[in-house]
């Protein structure tokens, strides 16, 4: 499988974030500037909260920019069957027969996203899953946390 697809189903997902959050942030700087929020009295911080907020989503919209950047510019090695795990790796766990698959990307771990018929999540170099990963070959074992305890998980695949 190519690996552009889905660096490009992850941009436009955080495109898709990025539009959502700077309305937030307008709207919010909207409100913080409203006549409608002029403080009534010196305990009234109605408008301070929403200048709080405004400021807040207004860098959370700047780190997704960001992330689109890093995203748009990653390089996406190709790995063989002897690879070591790195970041640009597309990764496939397997246990007790079901599979996982996992791109491990330089930010927004966490992510969701699906490519064609395969879902996939971002992990990141310092999540935990991403940290036993870095490194480690096909056939490795990692384990994950599970409802019954945790769980050894084989590594099947690197692209």
């Amino acid at each position: 499988m190519q690996k552009a697809p889905i660096r490009d189903a992850i941009v436009a997902q955080l495109q898709r974030d990025l539009e959502l959050q700077t309305r937030a942030a307008h709207e919010s700087h909207a409100e913080a500037t409203s006549v409608e929020n002029k403080a009534e009295g010196q305990y009234d911080m109605r408008s301070q909260e929403a200048a709080y907020l405004a400021e807040g989503q207004a860098r959370f919209a700047a780190e997704i920019a960001e992330s689109v950047a890093i995203y748009q510019t990653l390089d996406l090695p190709e790995f063989t069957a002897d690879s070591i795990i790195a970041v640009g790796a597309l990764i496939t766990l397997e246990a007790k027969g079901r599979q996982s698959v996992y791109f491990l990307g330089p930010r927004n771990g966490g992510l969701e996203t699906r490519v064609g018929n395969i879902d996939f999540v971002v992990v990141t170099p310092t999540s935990p899953l991403g940290r036993q990963l870095l490194g480690r070959k096909r056939g490795d074992m990692v384990q994950l946390p599970g409802r019954g305890g945790p769980a050894l998980h084989h590594i099947a695949d690197i692209r």
